[in-house]
């Protein structure tokens, strides 16, 4: 008898997944998530947003920022430090 997709061992551990571990990758992040990666506070990423340092999109009344406009900051700042 075969396996179910859902019960596939992980290739990480050898263990059998359920549905609710498989990770899904984060298409989006909000500020407070950014803020969280990046160390800073809440204040100053919607600071970097308003200023346009960081890139967003707005999603209803929130704002929504992409992967590679957190990326695109943060070697954007590694760029300046080096200079």
């Amino acid at each position: 008898m075969g396996t179910r997709d859902d019960e596939r061992p992980d290739e990480r551990d050898g263990r059998p997944r359920t549905r609710q571990e498989v990770e899904m990758e984060k298409k989006w992040f909000t500020v407070v998530e950014v803020a969280e990666m990046l160390g800073y506070g809440q204040t100053k990423v919607r600071m970097l947003v308003i200023t346009g340092e960081i890139r967003s999109l707005k999603d209803g009344r929130s704002r929504r920022i992409l992967p590679e406009w957190v990326d695109e900051y943060v070697q954007r700042r590694a760029d300046e430090a080096v200079a």
